[in-house]
């Protein structure tokens, strides 16, 4: 495996590589090949996870390092929005939910999708099995937990669409961005990605059996299958950056490379979920396993070709953020672009970018996703 290179410990690596050169006297063919490397940022969505396992194998492998980047993460949080991050000029790169994506643009920034990775959403409303809640269309006059602040959407549509009118029919509760009023049994369905709080319920231990919760003890509402399933994490970028020829042949390589580390993370789970660990060992090993195999579900099989956008997927979410107020009006086809993604996967043409073949295994819940 090649030398890990991680943003974390930028500073520190610096510091010792100077050391050692002053040490030995040498060196200089490695100073000189990392002055060749152009250094640009990507700003990721949320916290180090499995979500974001692709990039991070792609600094760990030296995918990126082949392509002449030098690539730093930037982790985020519930207090950091990658689409200002980027519109400011800190960042080169963004991973965004596609409405999000759009409502900024809406706004006036001109930032576009130059690859969409994940190729379905990973959304759900789920409620007890044993409640008898078992269609969306029974959640009338119940309390249902989602995330507000734009995470709404995909199930207000899904009401919507199954003839019930949010907060008027159905009782929102603002949710937390963990499990315990659903645990608790505090509302009566409550929101969940496959890769993370679905996993947060089932490494739970059930009191009236003292076994771990199963997926049997649940009804899952996917938005995918309910036709509401808007897109989530792709890789954007400002406009006015990518219309430069020089950067989109750095975006190019930057999607090469990335495309590269999902392709390690289908073939290798188990190396990238430690890879993810290395980086940020906040969640535990199962639950980050969890995560790797679902997050894997939703780029895979990527009939297009990883990163490729989906036009009537994009449709779906455009209609999606115009019905429920994201955006005024409804985005035009230039918020995104497809040729920079294909030119990456056409240099790629000995690696399967569609893994047509993918089936996804059976992962093991553990206790505390420990």
């Amino acid at each position: 495996m090649r030398r890990r290179k991680w943003a974390l410990v930028a500073a520190l690596g610096a510091a010792v590589a100077a050391l050692a050169l002053v040490g030995c006297g040498g060196g200089d063919d490695d100073s000189e090949a990392a002055e060749d490397l152009t250094p640009v940022t990507l700003q990721s969505k949320w916290v180090v996870q499995a979500q974001f396992a692709g990039y991070y194998a792609a600094v760990d492998q030296g995918f990126y390092e082949d392509e002449g980047l030098d690539v730093t993460i930037r982790a985020g949080g519930p207090d950091i929005v990658p689409e200002q991050v980027v519109a400011g000029g800190q960042a080169e790169f963004g991973i965004n939910w596609l409405d999000s994506l759009l409502a900024t643009r809406d706004k006036g920034q001109d930032l576009v999708n130059i690859a969409q990775v994940f190729t379905r959403s990973g959304m759900t409303e789920i409620t007890w099995a044993d409640s008898g809640l078992d269609e969306i269309t029974k959640l009338e006059g119940k309390k249902a937990g989602v995330w507000l602040g734009g995470n709404e959407h995909k199930f207000f549509a899904a009401l919507t669409k199954n003839g019930l009118t949010p907060r008027d029919d159905v009782e929102i509760v603002a949710q937390p961005f963990d499990m315990n009023l659903f645990l608790n049994r505090e509302v009566d369905a409550a929101a969940a990605m496959t890769y993370n709080e679905l996993a947060q319920v089932l490494e739970v231990e059930n009191p009236d059996t003292g076994e771990l919760y199963q997926l049997e003890d649940l009804n899952v509402f996917k938005m995918s299958d309910l036709g509401t399933g808007a897109l989530e994490d792709g890789v954007f970028v400002r406009g006015d950056w990518i219309a430069d020829e020089a950067n989109q042949d750095i975006a190019k390589r930057f999607l090469k490379a990335s495309f590269r580390g999902w392709i390690y993370c289908r073939d290798n789970p188990d190396d990238c979920v430690d890879i993810v660990l290395e980086n940020g060992p906040t969640l535990g090993e199962g639950h980050q396993a969890w995560q790797m195999n679902e997050v894997n579900a939703l780029i895979w099989p990527a009939p297009d070709g990883i990163g490729v956008m989906d036009s009537a997927s994009f449709d779906v979410t455009n209609q999606i953020a115009a019905d429920y107020g994201i955006i005024k009006e409804p985005a035009t086809a230039d918020a995104y672009r497809t040729d920079i993604a294909e030119a990456a996967l056409a240099e790629l043409e000995d690696e399967d970018t569609t893994g047509e073949d993918w089936e996804k295994p059976e992962v093991e819940v553990t206790p505390g996703g420990e």
